[in-house]
């Protein structure tokens, strides 16, 4: 069909919370439950119109490992569509190793804040597009402050000003997700979203809050947001991507059919 639109695609994106070989799903990034085999809801997404998957090994920092390669490599082969994996990622041979597995796109968090120079590594090596920056941020005191070793542990970093940073350093992306909003279903943090889309020229993942259709249109319009990412209501058949996708179309909004 021919597209009425302007501009780039708005990008809807599912994502896989891996602990221990299984998809799982938390609230505020605690008290996970099993959401299902992670290469067969991959495989699912990919089938079902989904712009991109997000693969996360979320124990990876905090128990000091490398990401389950070989888990990556079986999901890389089940999709046709962009791949991003995250967890566990400190230096350039584990990028090596995922991007060999199959993945197309990295995404640090803990270890670009222990080390912003990863960033510049990774971007100077592999292209900016390649790098994904993570942020993980809880609003405190008046201020959203980022997060590390899979929100355990909060750092001095403010989310605007680490998202300024990592851009200047090559990040081609940044993924936010609000810890306050995660898992909750009440909607994105769209206010934090917008502002952040004004602070930075690179392309912003939303995660953290969907809940219905809606909230999705919200965080397009209201969080200026590039792309959704969502977990559970892909997860548990809460939302149909396709039935997702035509709503957004037909609310005027740029996706792909």
């Amino acid at each position: 069909m021919t597209d009425v639109f302007q501009g780039i695609a708005k990008r809807i994106i599912p994502c896989l919370d891996v602990k221990n070989g299984e998809t799982v799903k938390g609230v505020h990034f605690v008290n996970f439950k099993t959401a299902g085999d992670p290469v067969e809801l991959g495989k699912a997404y990919s089938k079902a119109g989904a712009d991109e998957l997000v693969f996360l090994d979320i124990t990876a920092s905090y128990e000091n490992r490398k990401t389950f390669t070989d888990l990556v490599t079986r999901i890389a082969y089940e999709i046709n569509i962009p791949f991003t994996v995250g967890g566990g990622i400190n230096e350039l041979v584990d990028v090596d190793r995922l991007l060999n597995a199959g993945a197309d796109k990295i995404s640090i968090n803990s270890a670009a804040l222990k080390r912003p120079d990863l960033i510049d590594e990774i971007a100077t090596k592999y292209g900016s597009q390649v790098c994904v920056c993570a942020i993980d941020a809880r609003y405190d005191d008046h201020e959203w402050f980022c997060y590390v070793k899979g929100g355990r542990v909060k750092t001095s970093y403010k989310l605007f000003e680490w998202a300024h940073e990592a851009e200047q350093r090559g990040a081609g992306e940044i993924l936010f997700t609000s810890m306050d909003h995660d898992g909750v279903k009440h909607g994105f943090a769209n206010e934090a979203l917008a502002e952040l889309s004004d602070t930075v020229s690179i392309p912003i993942i939303a995660s953290g809050g969907a809940g219905t259709k809606h909230d999705f249109l919200d965080v397009f319009t209201k969080g200026k947001a590039n792309a959704a990412l969502a977990a559970s209501v892909f997860h548990f058949g809460e939302i149909d991507i396709p039935d997702l996708k035509k709503y957004l179309y037909q609310q005027g909004i740029h996706v792909r059919l």
